[in-house]
């Protein structure tokens, strides 16, 4: 072919072992691995975000995932919104899901 370079030519070589209960075996550990470091956690947080959302109440203040705090004025059971007051005559609405999470009782009063 060239000149300088020879011709490589690969050998006969050993046949590919078969995956035995070795692979099995690691397989099941990943498996378990990821099962309580990424998807338990992960259920959890999501079950008590639903208890958030579901014991919403008018009254309750509230911070939004933009990162506005306010005062829940109305609570629409057959909807998925809520009518949250942002400041004296300013509301908007909100869906539940994007409530992060529900403040002490006079945490607006005290910013």
């Amino acid at each position: 072919m060239s000149l300088f370079i020879s011709n490589a030519y690969a050998e006969g070589g050993a046949p590919a072992a078969a995956a035995g209960p070795d692979m099995l075996i690691m397989l099941l550990i990943f498996g378990v691995i990821f099962y309580f470091m990424i998807y338990r956690p992960q259920a959890k947080r999501v079950k008590e975000h639903k208890n958030l959302v579901s014991s919403l109440a008018k009254g309750d203040e509230v911070l939004t995932a933009g990162g506005m705090i306010g005062k829940i004025t109305k609570v629409a059971d057959d909807k998925d919104f809520v009518r949250v007051e942002l400041a004296e005559g300013i509301e908007v609405m909100v869906q539940k899901g994007s409530i992060n999470s529900v403040l002490p009782k006079g945490t607006i009063k005290s910013i």
